[in-house]
């Protein structure tokens, strides 16, 4: 079976959407064509899977900022969308393929499901976000919803909300996972210098929450006890100068089994859920979050009471949880995993053996389950 892989990014940068598709792909890649649209100048970096982009016109620069990149981006969507759309589905026709998986996660989401095309074809359609957070939109949703042979959620909450929406259509739960290799020992805290990490992309409405972590960490920074902030992705952020705390910036991209190194290296490892955009955080499940579970470090849950990550860490007490912008909560919090008793740590283990066994969710999506 070959697989065409439509999605918003190349599978080879930061972010949890690439890695999910890296790790359902692994050890398949020949079975597997990438194309998606590029949208910057920043090269293309070359993995195990052959991968081709169409670029749109005109390209994101770093001095597209404001009304511009607002400007920008509409001639990019807007009035020269039928142009790209067109090399998009020029493209595709040249590709041999059984199955078109597409991740509905951008304005170009149904841009090559041309009946032509899918002639004898089967479409797979995974949903790893609500459509109104992302740049889709509710009509081509609904029809990717409706098309796909096969419908693979991120999570039940965004699947029953779809059916809902769009229709009774049955759907299959298709996540990140830990391989049990990937399930380290619990480890023990170095008392002296505390690491904290956090790894994947970051928008502006994380900036509070950012605030309020550094907040806590400079009042819990002392002569005896200190903190080092690892940032693996993140571009500096200005709210974290002049901290009594380190601040360590790793932006290049790394291979999944270095990010897997780095998190085992962590004492603590911060999950951090905007608050705004509920259709975000109700439905959601972090893939960052499934990595963190097999790792050796705690988890720090930050976010709404509410969200899909939170419900699943507190039924399974695998994490400590700060669920305001409040300082003294996240004190609290930071100060609960301090503590020898590393019983969360060993319930997010757990956890990960009984819902994110990676074998068993890449048998689900190449469909040998069956």
């Amino acid at each position: 079976m070959k697989i065409l892989s439509f999605q918003p990014q190349s599978l080879y940068e930061n972010g949890g959407a690439a890695r999910l598709l890296r790790r359902l792909y692994a050890g398949r890649e020949t079975q597997v064509t990438s194309l998606f649209v590029n949208y910057s100048f920043t090269p293309i970096k070359i993995g195990k899977v052959k991968e081709i982009f169409i670029s749109v016109f005109p390209k994101h620069r770093s001095w597209m900022r404001w009304k511009l990149r607002s400007f920008f981006s509409w001639l990019r969507d807007k009035l020269f969308f039928s142009l790209t759309k067109k090399k998009l589905l020029r493209t595709a026709f040249k590709i041999p393929f059984d199955v078109l998986h597409i991740v509905n996660h951008s304005v170009y989401s149904s841009a090559i499901c041309d009946e032509a095309l899918l002639d004898k074809k089967k479409l797979w359609v995974s949903f790893h976000d609500h459509f109104s957070t992302t740049h889709s939109s509710f009509e081509d949703t609904m029809y990717l919803w409706n098309r796909a042979d096969r419908r693979l959620l991120i999570s039940k909450a965004l699947g029953e909300e779809y059916q809902r929406l769009f229709g009774e259509n049955t759907f299959e739960l298709i996540t990140d996972g830990v391989s049990e290799q990937e399930i380290s020992q619990p480890k023990k805290l170095n008392s002296n210098n505390i690491i904290i990490y956090f790894s994947g992309l970051l928008h502006l409405e994380y900036y509070p929450l950012f605030d309020t972590l550094a907040e806590a960490l400079d009042k819990l920074s002392t002569e005896n006890k200190s903190f080092t902030l690892i940032l693996r992705g993140v571009e500096k952020l200005p709210l974290l100068n002049n901290r009594k705390f380190k601040v360590e910036y790793r932006t290049d991209f790394i291979s999944d089994a270095e990010i897997k190194k780095e998190q085992d290296q962590a004492d603590i490892l911060y999950l951090p859920i905007k608050f705004s955009h509920p259709e975000f955080y109700l439905y959601s499940l972090s893939t960052k979050m499934i990595g963190y579970l097999g790792s050796s470090g705690r988890i720090l849950y930050h976010g709404p009471d509410d969200s899909a990550a939170y419900i699943a860490l507190k039924n399974n007490e695998a994490s400590s949880n700060c669920l305001s912008l409040n300082i003294g909560d996240m004190l609290n919090s930071i100060e609960k995993l301090l503590e020898p008793d590393n019983k969360v740590s060993f319930n997010a283990k757990k956890m990960a053996q009984n819902y994110f066994v990676l074998n068993d969710i890449q048998k689900s999506f190449w469909n040998e389950t069956n």
